[in-house]
C-alpha cells in the first residue's frame, strides 16, 4: 500500500491512458483516489499523507467541483469531511454543507430517464452512488441533522428502483443498458457495480447498524455480495462485464479492488461469514497485488468509460489507486492489522 500511495503522489500530475492533461484536483477521478488515500493516511506512521491531502483542500479553498447538482462533483466532499474529523476545522466542510443545503431546498425536478433535460442532476447512473451519497451520510453523522440522511435515502431508493436488476442483484450502469446484450449476456459493468458496492460500504460506515436506513443498505449489500462471490474469476479478479467472463478475460483492477474492499469490510464487521467469503478476499487481494509494478504503479485499470472495455498492464488511473488503498485498509484489518 505504501509503495502504491507513494508512486501515485509522485505521479499525481502524470499523464494517464486516455487524456492529454492531468485531471483537475477536484475531479471525481481524484476524489476516488482521496477516499482511499485517507484510509492509508490513517494507517501510516506519520501525517505526511494527511498533509498532502490537506494541501489540496487549502489550494482549492475547500470547494466542491464545478456542477452544483452533479454527483461526480460532490465526491471530493468525502475527503473534506474525513479531514474535518481529524483537524476539526469548520472551513473544511462549510462550502459542502452550504451547497447540500441548497440542493435539499431546491431539489432537481428532472426525471431519472436518460437524455431528459438535466437528467444527471439526479443519480441516474450507478457511478453516482459512490460519489455523492456517502457525502450526505457523512454530513448527517457530523451534524446529527437527519434531513441530510432523509434526502440521500430518498434519492438512493429512486436510483435503485430505476437501475437495480433484482434477478441478477447487480446495477445497470444507466438506462441505455437495460435492453442491450453483449455476446448474449446482460451488460453489468464491473467498475460501475464496484462504485455501488464501495459506496454502500462507505454509507453504512456512517449509520447506526440498528437503524431502518442501515437495514435498507445492508439488504442491497448482502445481495450483491452473494452474487459477487458466485461470479469471481478463477484468477481472483472480476470480469469487466460481470456476466461475460469468457468474452472479457483481461484483468481489471479498479472494479475488482472495490469488491475486495467491500467484501473484506463485511467480514470485519461480522456481516459476511468469514469461512465463506475470506477465500474470495484473499484470492482477490493477491490478484490485485500481482498487478502492482515494482515501482508501485497499479496496472490493468480500465480507462474512464461507462461500459466493459479494455485494460493494459502498463496503464493506470488515480481512481484505481484509490480503490486499491481502500481494499488494502480492510484486508490489513482482516489479517490482524490494527
Amino acid at each position: 500500500m505504501q509503495r502504491v500511495a507513494d508512486w501515485q503522489i509522485e505521479n499525481f500530475e502524470g499523464l494517464y491512458s486516455d487524456h492529454k492533461k492531468p485531471h483537475h484536483p477536484l475531479d471525481w477521478t481524484n476524489a476516488a483516489l482521496y477516499v482511499g488515500m485517507v484510509k492509508w493516511a490513517e494507517m501510516a506512521d506519520d501525517d505526511t499523507y494527511y498533509e498532502w491531502l490537506k494541501n489540496i483542500g487549502n489550494e482549492n479553498e475547500w470547494q466542491l467541483y464545478k456542477r452544483k447538482y452533479h454527483a461526480d462533483d460532490h465526491a471530493v466532499g468525502q475527503m473534506y469531511i474525513d479531514l474535518f474529523r481529524k483537524y476539526n476545522d469548520e472551513k473544511m466542510i462549510a462550502t459542502t454543507k452550504e451547497q447540500f443545503n441548497f440542493i435539499m431546498y431546491h431539489p432537481s425536478q428532472s426525471s431519472l430517464e436518460w437524455k431528459t433535460p438535466y437528467h444527471q442532476d439526479r443519480w441516474n447512473w450507478c457511478d453516482a452512488l459512490f460519489m455523492s451519497p456517502p457525502v450526505w451520510a457523512k454530513l448527517y453523522k457530523e451534524t446529527g441533522e437527519k434531513k441530510y440522511l432523509d434526502f440521500m435515502v430518498s434519492e438512493f431508493k429512486a436510483s435503485t428502483d430505476f437501475l437495480f436488476d433484482k434477478e441478477e442483484s447487480l446495477y445497470y450502469r444507466d438506462e441505455r443498458y437495460f435492453d442491450q446484450l453483449d455476446n448474449g449476456t446482460k451488460i453489468f459493468w464491473s467498475r460501475g457495480n464496484g462504485w455501488v458496492f464501495a459506496g454502500l460500504t462507505n454509507i453504512m460506515n456512517e449509520l447506526d447498524p440498528k437503524s431502518e436506513e442501515y437495514a435498507y443498505f445492508l439488504d442491497i449489500y448482502t445481495k450483491m455480495a452473494k452474487k459477487l462471490l458466485e461470479i469471481q474469476t478463477e484468477e481472483g479478479h472480476w470480469a469487466m462485464s460481470l456476466l461475460g467472463q469468457e468474452f472479457y478475460p483481461t484483468p481489471e483492477t479498479s472494479g475488482s479492488s472495490f469488491y475486495v474492499y467491500g467484501l473484506a469490510w463485511g467480514i470485519n464487521k461480522g456481516i459476511l461469514d468469514k469461512d465463506t467469503y475470506e477465500p474470495a478476499v484473499k484470492k482477490g487481494w493477491n490478484a490485485m497485488v500481482g498487478h502492482v509494478t515494482k515501482d508501485g504503479m497499479l496496472g490493468y485499470v480500465q480507462p474512464i468509460g461507462a461500459a466493459p472495455g479494455k485494460a493494459w498492464p502498463d496503464k493506470t488511473e488515480v481512481y484505481g489507486t484509490g480503490a486499491f488503498l481502500s481494499a488494502g485498509s480492510e484486508v490489513y484489518q482482516l489479517y490482524g492489522g490494527e
